[in-house]
């Protein structure tokens, strides 16, 4: 089939679930500062009343994509219209397909990247790099004890099976006159569907760095909550649009799925 398809093929190939079977990931929670999470988030998303995020490094084996890959990511806690979710702030990965299809359905703010995720034991080791860069490394101890036990119960509930991971992103593109936004940006409510068949916890160490590109560093961690070494299959679920937002507003924040290279890096008030 060439680059037209025809609608028989169409009609063999319906848009479904984005599903990933076996996956491999460790994710290590963390507190950061009020005044972080408030200067992070864009309107229409609000703090929550404690201010923590994740970071996790992942390993896709199989998809119904056609697609194996590894992928990293960092969030912060946030809440829109009083249900509380995760807003993504960076998502490396190191498929092509993957960072496209992520960012132009769903809005992640995704860039290629060189991903390393092993285990050994007890141990568990991960990092991401980009241009040279070394921007996150997490290393755990899979002991059964956090690195702070009041956390259990948000570790609980973050891989509860009665309950669905939701996500916030923005999604948005640039003009071709380079002058603002092709439409207002969108929040998007994207909904996760865990099946987790292994889940061990543990006490975790974590780097957080920044470079020219990528800024990591802006997530000011107070202190390292634990660790979750998890095996098991996700369902990505249909996102939906939930707000638009003034792309004034918004435009100091458009800036993560893209690297500030020669005049856009100059030009402040364009995107």
């Amino acid at each position: 089939m060439g680059l037209v398809k025809t609608w028989e093929w169409l009609g063999e190939h319906p848009v479904g679930n984005a599903e990933f079977y076996d996956a491999e990931r460790l994710t290590v929670f963390f507190e950061t500062k009020s005044e972080t999470i408030g200067r992070l988030l864009p309107a229409p998303l609000k703090p929550t009343a404690v201010p923590v995020g994740f970071v996790f490094i992942a390993n896709y084996p199989r998809t119904n994509l056609g697609i194996a890959y590894l992928e990293s990511a960092l969030f912060l806690q946030a809440e829109f219209n009083g249900e509380a979710g995760y807003y993504c702030l960076a998502m490396p990965v190191t498929n092509d397909m993957a960072m496209a299809l992520g960012r132009e359905v769903y809005g992640y703010p995704k860039k290629m990247g060189d991903i390393h995720l092993a285990r050994a034991g007890e141990q568990v080791e991960g990092w991401t790099d980009r241009r040279g860069v070394r921007f996150l490394h997490v290393k755990a101890r899979l002991t059964g004890r956090l690195n702070d036990e009041s956390a259990r119960q948000l570790v609980d509930e973050a891989f509860s099976p009665d309950r669905d991971s939701v996500t916030y992103n923005f999604k948005y593109f640039p003009s071709p006159d380079r002058s603002g936004f092709d439409y207002s940006p969108r929040l998007i409510r994207g909904v996760t569907r865990r099946h987790i068949s292994r889940l061990e916890i543990g006490e975790a160490d974590i780097t957080l760095s920044s470079s020219e590109h990528d800024f990591w560093g802006d997530a000011d961690v107070v202190g390292v909550l634990g660790a979750a070494y998890t095996i098991g299959d996700y369902t990505m679920l249909p996102g939906t649009v939930v707000a638009e937002t003034d792309a004034a507003e918004f435009l100091p924040y458009a800036f993560m799925k893209y690297d500030a290279l020669g005049s856009t890096a100059s030009q402040g008030d364009r995107v």
